[in-house]
């Protein structure tokens, strides 16, 4: 597997520039915390629904808004040797599929160890249509969790973009914190859904 690496003038970098393009690029970016307050004495593990190319640079955007976390993020093997770029930036690789895997699902959980980091995964594995309600979970994410209980904030992000009278986009960030204290594969699945489905609600009554 390719482990992630933080190189001393391409991550700051990677930060300036993710600042930059949200600026230059969306009408305004919105961030909606519900049921969520930081705790900046653990670490992160951030579920994001998996919709474009932004996706990476969104989550980013949201730690150094809220978090102030070191930031690490899974990629597939195959995109992250396309774009190594993100691997000195905090991206680290799994191959679905091969004994890889479970090395990949081990580090994911040891990048948990440190209260200083966040780890962004996409549970679905692949990218989805923004108008695809139901998200399903690939199994893995239990592995990660496995050992940490209450030792780490699990939090869910759901993203939406909308234009209405704008020329650029506004972004919306939902943030909630899970609730639950079972952290099985179905349990969190539900839960996403759950969540993203009351984000979705307030996101359709949005008028201008």
């Amino acid at each position: 597997m390719l482990k992630a690496k933080h190189h001393c003038l391409i991550y700051p970098f990677f930060r300036r520039y993710t600042l930059l393009l949200m600026k230059r690029n969306f009408h305004s970016v919105n961030v909606i915390r519900t049921n969520f307050s930081r705790n900046e004495n653990l670490p992160v593990l951030m579920i994001a629904n998996h919709i474009s190319w932004w996706d990476g640079f969104w989550s980013m955007y949201l730690n150094l808004k809220v978090f102030h976390k070191k930031f690490y993020f899974m990629m597939l093997e195959d995109q992250l040797l396309k774009f190594r770029f993100f691997q000195w930036t905090g991206g680290f690789s799994i191959k679905k599929k091969s004994r890889e895997m479970i090395e990949s699902l081990q580090y994911a959980a040891k990048i948990l160890d440190n209260p200083d980091n966040l780890l962004l995964i996409f549970p679905e594995g692949k990218l989805q249509s923004l108008y695809n309600p139901l998200h399903v979970f690939e199994k893995g994410i239990e592995r990660i969790v496995e050992g940490h209980k209450n030792n780490f904030q699990l939090v869910f992000v759901a993203n939406f973009i909308d234009y209405l009278s704008h020329k650029k986009p506004d972004l919306y960030m939902y943030v909630s914190e899970y609730q639950g204290n079972v952290f099985s594969h179905s349990k969190l699945q539900e839960a996403y859904n759950v969540f993203y489905g009351n984000c979705l609600d307030i996101q359709k009554s949005k008028t201008e």
